[in-house]
């Protein structure tokens, strides 16, 4: 029952504190054995403190990966986000383009193809003319005199 106790109590430290003054052999071993317990104390306590701090350096590093994980996810979230939005801007600003281009190619076409207006077969559309000025007062006459 008592040894159960001081197991229980001092573990393996009485064990070694013993066997450490019978091998010394100290003057005083009361006082050898006293400073040894005290002394394995402290180096106890700092060992337990040493480890805390160990384990929570630890779970610092791995919340900081994790977190370092997580901004590089949501960075290339991000990434695919813009990439989504310019496609479907391509797809919005594409069509309505293709269907100006579309919609306009058809009526140029019409435009050349119509008849020329009187006095105007040999003119170029969307094309100043230059007129030797003796023609130019001529036409101009023409199209006064002319209802």
């Amino acid at each position: 029952m008592e040894t159960e106790y001081l197991k229980k109590c001092f573990g393996n430290s009485l064990s070694q504190a013993l066997a450490e003054v019978a091998k010394v052999r100290p003057s005083d071993p009361i006082e050898y054995l006293a400073h040894w317990l005290y002394h394995y104390r402290k180096i106890a306590l700092a060992n337990e403190k040493n480890m805390r701090e160990q384990i929570q350096l630890k779970e610092e590093y791995e919340n900081s990966l994790r977190e370092k994980e997580m901004a590089a996810m949501l960075k290339q979230e991000e990434l695919q986000m813009q990439q989504k939005c310019e496609e479907c801007r391509k797809k919005v600003i594409s069509p309505t383009v293709a269907f100006n281009q579309e919609r306009t190619e058809p009526f140029e076409e019409e435009a050349l193809e119509q008849e020329p207006l009187p006095g105007t077969a040999s003119r170029i559309p969307a094309m100043p003319q230059q007129f030797p000025p003796s023609e130019l007062a001529e036409e101009i006459e023409q199209n006064l005199q002319s209802p």
